[in-house]
């Protein structure tokens, strides 16, 4: 009997063992690890997604005031005739009310002042009006100073605003705008999904979504062509021209991870979005995509 208590004693004693390491071990497990944070790419960094907010807003920080002359450099001008191609796609109308999203220095939103006055849409009584919305201040800033020293900031017949906001969080009414424009800027977003359905959310019913993006060639030779341009040359234009070899270094690596058309056609749709279409633009080294809220 001693014996037999003995043996009930130690199998219990392990059994109550047992249930504290299953207890400790399960503890651990619900614990947040750093491996477990979301996780997205930064270039070809892997990176978390808070992370990758603060270092695309660095990035951008640190290349403003060089930011149109490098546009110029690295496409050779040809990116001025993308955007007055993208203008021309979304043909505003009296009273369109634009959210030009990642607009930070004005390229989009000149142009579309501009096309209002040469179509002579800017003398109806419909009142039209752009907001400038962007993550970085510091983009924005450049655009303000830019509308001051040519005259748009003036401009009497278009309402014109800036906003400093967050693509994935705008801290704007549902149903206020009637297109939405982003130019070379979505992909520097953490959450695309997300920024589409912002955008989704803020557009009236019938409003439309306008974007232009780098994207990918179908030609297999010409991408190589196009690669070889874009990682030998344009981190070396930056360090040259603009004092900065990094940030010109992810912008290539950014395009590289940037979903192909198809892909990014899809997503649009996920957000809402019909009648998504795309257009290729010098044989697909960027995309205009539409869509609507219909």
């Amino acid at each position: 009997m001693a014996l037999r208590r003995s043996v009930l004693t130690l199998i219990g004693s392990k059994k109550a063992s047992l249930r504290v390491c299953g207890a400790k071990h399960f503890s651990t497990q619900t614990e947040p690890k750093e491996d477990d944070k979301r996780k997205t790419h930064f270039g070809f960094e892997t990176v978390n997604e808070d992370e990758k907010t603060k270092k695309v807003h660095q990035v951008f920080e640190t290349v403003a005031d060089k930011y149109d002359l490098m546009n110029d450099v690295m496409s050779l001008g040809v990116h001025r005739v993308w955007k007055d191609i993208f203008m021309m796609r979304l043909a505003p109308t009296p009273g369109t009310k634009l959210l030009d999203m990642a607009g930070g220095t004005g390229d989009i939103s000149f142009r579309y002042l501009n096309y209002l006055k040469n179509k002579d849409l800017s003398a109806s009584d419909k009142p039209s009006s752009v907001t400038v919305c962007d993550i970085n201040q510091h983009m924005l800033d450049v655009g303000k100073a830019r509308a001051e020293r040519q005259g748009y900031s003036k401009e009497p017949s278009v309402h014109m605003e800036w906003l400093c906001a967050d693509a994935e969080r705008l801290p704007l009414a549902d149903d206020t705008y009637s297109a939405y424009t982003v130019s070379f800027g979505i992909r520097n977003c953490t959450r695309v999904d997300k920024v589409l359905e912002e955008a989704y959310r803020v557009l009236q019913p019938g409003g439309r979504f306008l974007c232009l993006e780098f994207s990918q060639l179908p030609n297999s030779t010409m991408q190589w062509m196009y690669d070889q341009y874009s990682f030998q040359m344009i981190p070396v234009m930056g360090q040259l021209i603009a004092g900065q070899w990094k940030p010109y270094k992810y912008l290539v690596e950014s395009i590289r991870q940037f979903p192909d058309q198809e892909k990014f056609k899809s997503m649009i749709e996920e957000a809402g979005f019909r009648q998504v279409t795309y257009e290729n633009l010098t044989f697909g080294i960027c995309a205009i995509h539409s869509g609507f809220k219909l």
